[in-house]
């Protein structure tokens, strides 16, 4: 062998044992996902009972005190509409460092009555206004039903299934949410509050109930509120259809007993089907049981933030 053929092996014996010797370079660590932040809604807490009719300041308080995130407002709730009022509101929950994440709002456009859907497309807009003042970004808004149930408990036996108004079809229906809905729209965006569409019987019963409404009006400011406790057959199947869609979520609970039924909910697996789609918005807890919300209410969020962890 001559100098440069010796040169050269050499070289390349010390090449392959740098190679062999030399670390691993890791792969690049995934990026960690934010937990979604979980809220409760003042609805949790005032259920319609006489017993448990706290102010939403008391809520707000209670809120901070078992360490949620945010606050879910119930508008039918509110005491006080003035601006003066929402501004005390506003000032409590940031006095505690949470947002007010959501505005629950009750609306129906199920009507042959022009007058009255202009009086509910009023009422919409009004509360638009109002969750502005409040600095919250999105209000849950309903398509309504035909309110040929006597009653609310009438209805929930029936599974939320009611009869339709004598010589009225679903496509009427339909045709007056999406005229209603749409002429919501300029204050929605005026104001930056996102419309969410939940599934709240009537003819937003179902996810294919909802997802049409948000398919024909195809706006940015119509999207959905998925309740979790609103679907009574195929839910996760409904909630997978939903989830796309989803701008904020609102999670029953039914410790002690559901009031009206009860539903055996996964959140793990429902945890699972909102990150598939990169949902990353809030988790409002409605507790909907008979227990004491003192005891209820910490447990709910415990076990949300298992799941959503």
């Amino acid at each position: 062998m001559n100098r440069r053929e010796f040169a050269a092996s050499a070289a390349g014996a010390l090449a392959v044992s740098l190679l062999n010797t030399a670390p691993t370079q890791a792969a690049p660590e995934k990026q960690k996902r934010r937990p979604n932040r979980i809220a409760v809604s003042t609805y949790s807490y005032w259920r319609y009972r006489p017993d448990t009719k706290l102010s939403i300041e008391e809520c707000i308080d209670l809120a901070a005190e078992t360490g949620f995130d945010g606050v879910e407002i119930l508008h039918i709730q509110m005491q006080d509409e003035s601006n003066a009022a929402l501004q005390k509101i506003k000032q409590r929950a940031f006095s505690h460092g949470l947002d007010l994440c959501g505005f629950s709002t009750h609306q129906s456009f199920v009507s042959p009555d022009k007058a009255f859907r202009d009086k509910n497309i009023d009422h919409t807009l009004k509360c638009i206004e109002l969750a502005y003042a409040l600095g919250i970004p999105t209000i849950r808004v309903n398509t309504g039903r035909w309110g040929t149930s006597k009653d609310f408990d009438e209805l929930m036996a029936n599974k939320g299934i009611e009869p339709r108004l004598e010589g009225y079809t679903d496509e009427d229906g339909f045709g007056w949410v999406i005229d209603s809905l749409t002429k919501c729209l300029k204050k929605a965006e005026e104001c930056g509050v996102v419309l969410g569409l939940e599934n709240h019987w009537g003819l937003g019963r179902t996810a294919d109930g909802v997802l049409h409404v948000i398919d024909e009006i195809k706006s940015p400011w119509l999207r959905a509120t998925l309740d979790t406790g609103n679907f009574l057959e195929r839910q996760y199947e409904q909630y997978a259809q939903m989830a796309p869609y989803t701008v904020f979520v609102q999670a029953k609970t039914y410790y002690g007993g559901g009031t009206w039924y009860d539903l055996d909910i996964d959140y793990s697996r429902v945890a699972q089907t909102l990150a598939d789609v990169d949902y990353r918005g809030y988790i409002s807890l409605e507790f909907e049981g008979e227990e004491s919300h003192e005891t209820a209410i910490p447990k709910s969020l415990e076990m949300l933030r298992k799941a959503f962890g």
